[in-house]
């Protein structure tokens, strides 16, 4: 087959795929946009509901179990706990994204979190500083691996194999002889990662401002869409979709509430997704990753730069995988030999599949990595209140993982039979 044909037939699908779109879209009202919901889900566009129907399976299984799972103090820990990995797989997304991956993750992390100690701690530097510092030095790595891959043709998948040794020797190096540094219990890093609390009217602020946010975001695009003669999700459908957020999302600050309320921290988390799903969604930056993940040929040839493509998501990458290394010794209010080490870098990774981002690029959203560790952590919040030890928790968290790659390839071959591919 030659280039040409090749082209044709990726411009064909895409085409195709348009079509369907906006055979789809043009069912008004809440009963038609339910309607082009499924019809995108027989067609394996399955979005975000394998994670989320998970997560009420795992939900009802263990608070059939143990009566303290659904608490609200147990699951403003559980969200608490979820940020420093989540924040590494936040990363993860965008490597994945453009069809590549990053083994290091959890080396770059612990080397952020000795960083972060070393400067703040035993160099007497600003934590913020030392923060920054750390994320810079996460920021450099991811630099490094984009021009090994883009230069030398080296399979990312080796590149960062080898800074996952590398990285693990600096960061027994940084830390010294001992090994371990302590964060001071009173600075505002650990209590940002321990102790700082949304307060409750505040939470209800934020609720309202994610609902408008929805509505006005999905109002602009309706209305772009129709001056270019486009078809457009009705406002009905957009009125009821924010309402749904608006309470839904009520219902679990007020349940929260109860407990301690929502951590900083965690708001942190959550407000980096969205931004990072607004990148990837409303900016060409982010329309570029998807084309070079579905095909990195047509991309190129579509006039992207592949190259800076690439180089953005390592740098992002390693950057929020920093980001992660540092939140977790916050959380831990120390740094040692372990950071970053154990099951970390393997967590972060089955988050984002699990998620629903495809080991196969160009399927996925920043979603996939809040939804994905929030899987993860229920799985070990439960599997610990039932004083089961490590042992379950690896191995109900690789059938998870198994089961999520199979959804996926069941979901790409459907998309392939219904010319969505």
């Amino acid at each position: 087959m030659t280039d040409t044909d090749t082209d044709t037939g990726t411009t064909a699908a895409a085409v195709a795929t348009d079509l369907q779109d906006e055979r789809l879209r043009r069912r008004t009202g809440v009963k038609g946009a339910l309607a082009g919901g499924l019809d995108r889900i027989r067609g394996g566009d399955l979005g975000l509901v394998p994670v989320i129907l998970g997560l009420v399976v795992i939900a009802i299984v263990f608070q059939s179990l143990n009566q303290n799972f659904l608490s609200s103090a147990n699951l403003g820990n559980l969200l608490m706990e979820s940020v420093p990995v989540g924040m590494i797989s936040l990363g993860l997304v965008c490597v994945l994204l453009t069809g590549q991956i990053d083994l290091s993750v959890g080396s770059v992390s612990g080397l952020s979190s000795a960083i972060t100690a070393v400067l703040f701690v035993n160099q007497g530097m600003s934590p913020w500083l030392a923060v920054a510092a750390a994320v810079a030095g996460g920021a450099i790595i991811g630099l490094v691996y984009s021009q090994v891959f883009i230069r030398f043709g080296v399979p990312s998948f080796v590149i960062t194999l080898a800074g996952l040794l590398a990285f693990m020797g600096v960061q027994l190096k940084v830390l010294g002889k001992d090994g371990s540094i302590n964060l001071p219990f009173d600075s505002g890093l650990v209590r940002f990662a321990q102790l700082d609390f949304v307060p409750g009217w505040l939470s209800y602020v934020f609720v309202v401002a994610i609902a408008a946010g929805l509505f006005g975001t999905g109002w602009l695009g309706a209305r772009e869409r129709r001056l270019a003669k486009l078809s457009a999700t009705s406002t009905a459908v957009l009125a009821a979709r924010s309402v749904a957020v608006l309470i839904g999302f009520g219902a679990v600050v007020w349940y929260l509430d109860r407990g301690r309320g929502i951590g900083w921290m965690f708001v942190l988390f959550v407000v980096l997704a969205l931004l990072l799903n607004y990148a990837l969604t409303r900016t060409g930056w982010g329309k570029s990753v998807y084309a070079v993940g579905g095909n990195v040929e047509a991309a190129r040839r579509a006039g992207i730069n592949v190259n800076a493509i690439y180089t953005s998501v390592f740098v992002l990458g390693t950057s929020l995988a920093a980001a992660g290394g540092v939140l977790a010794a916050a959380r831990l209010a120390a740094a040692n030999q372990s950071s970053g080490g154990g099951d970390v870098n393997l967590n972060a990774i089955a988050a984002v599949v699990i998620g629903g981002t495809s080991l196969f690029g160009g399927r996925g959203s920043a979603f996939s990595a809040l939804l994905g560790i929030l899987v993860i952590q229920s799985i070990s919040s439960g599997l610990t209140l039932l004083n089961l030890d490590s042992a379950y928790r690896f191995t109900v968290t690789g059938v998870v993982l198994l089961l999520a790659v199979m959804l996926d390839s069941v979901a790409r071959k459907s998309r392939a039979s219904h010319g969505r591919a």
